[in-house]
């Protein structure tokens, strides 16, 4: 099944990215998918860490809340930048994930990354370091709300 949902959304994310649907360029989109999951097979790396299809219900929710989350941090980050006095309080906080995964723990990761105004810059097991800048937003990531969405996303309740 893992294989098969692999190849489905690599030829998906062609089919997405090349703009051309002439039947030529779709059967060979679809046999270089095919093709790019035979190899990924053979070389043994189409695994749970590298497609987790088990994430996909919990994605329905956690991707939609996690866009609004980076919107909320980059409007943030945009009021901060444009204030003449730059009100901004850097810090570096220690963050205790709880995902049980490496997967989990990467995407909890990512997740403070990509949010506007926070970045992980070390992990080790699961103690997370993270840059702040300011102090907001270091007590947002330290109320545990991400991590218990994350964990939520990876199906540990």
């Amino acid at each position: 099944m893992r294989l098969v949902s692999l190849a489905l959304v690599l030829f998906g994310f062609w089919l997405l990215l090349s703009g051309h649907y002439t039947s030529f360029l779709i059967s060979l989109g679809f046999l270089t998918a095919i093709g790019c999951v035979a190899l990924s097979w053979r070389m043994g790396i189409v695994d749970v860490e590298g497609h987790p299809i088990e994430l996909a219900r919990g994605a329905i929710t956690y991707i939609p809340w996690l866009i609004g989350e980076i919107a909320k941090s980059t409007w943030d980050v945009v009021k901060i930048v444009l204030n003449p006095s730059l009100p901004i309080s850097p810090r570096m906080i220690k963050v205790q994930a709880s995902q049980e995964t490496r997967v989990g723990v990467a995407v909890f990761c990512n997740s403070i990354t990509l949010t506007p105004g926070t970045i992980t810059v070390d992990v080790k097991d699961h103690d997370l370091t993270v840059h702040a800048l300011t102090a907001e937003g270091a007590e947002d990531l330290l109320s545990g709300d991400m991590d218990a969405r994350v964990t939520q996303f990876e199906g540990e309740e």
